[in-house]
């Protein structure tokens, strides 16, 4: 028994050809019982020339260009390779194993932190925060909250579909 599925041609050809060695199968039956023609299994696809060649500028242009994708890699060879599709292009790039190199964060140098302000009385402090929920229709509502940190007692709750920035100033104010 093979495990998972055998969807690509190859991976189809490799399960006749252990199917054939193993288990002592006909080509004939190993073929049909895995969905694949004889004539597919003889012939397998032959390396072209062109793909060669894309290939090799995909992975010259990839080394150069760290940051592009295959999508612009594919923009650049439109003019060289025409007829190239993009899902060519993607193939070729995955089969090098090329991928776009992430960005490191840059780093910042270290401030330091001053200490959050307590609150003596009240009304000197206040917190505020959005939380959101969705109605039993599936819409989404958006909820202000602003507490006072003294005494931890809900100053105000805004409820509305959506919040905007002069909105949650006009409440503040």
């Amino acid at each position: 028994r093979l495990r998972g599925k055998a969807l690509a041609p190859q991976a189809r050809r490799d399960a006749i050809r252990q199917m054939i060695e193993q288990h002592h199968l006909s080509e004939r039956h190993a073929c049909r019982l895995v969905g694949l023609s004889r004539d597919s299994y003889r012939h397998p696809p032959q390396p072209s020339e062109v793909n060669a060649s894309l290939s090799e500028q995909i992975r010259q242009m990839a080394l150069v260009r760290r940051r592009f994708g295959y999508r612009r890699i594919h923009d650049m060879l439109c003019e060289q390779f025409p007829g190239v599709n993009h899902k060519r292009i993607y193939r070729l790039y995955r089969q090098a194993n090329l991928t776009v190199k992430k960005r490191r964060k840059a780093k910042r140098p270290a401030q330091e932190r001053v200490p959050l302000q307590l609150a003596r009385s009240i009304n000197e402090v206040l917190s505020m925060d959005f939380v959101s929920d969705s109605l039993s229709s599936g819409r989404r509502i958006k909820c202000l909250t602003v507490v006072d940190d003294f005494s931890k007692e809900s100053v105000d709750i805004t409820v509305d579909y959506g919040i905007s920035g002069q909105y949650v100033t006009r409440v503040l104010d």
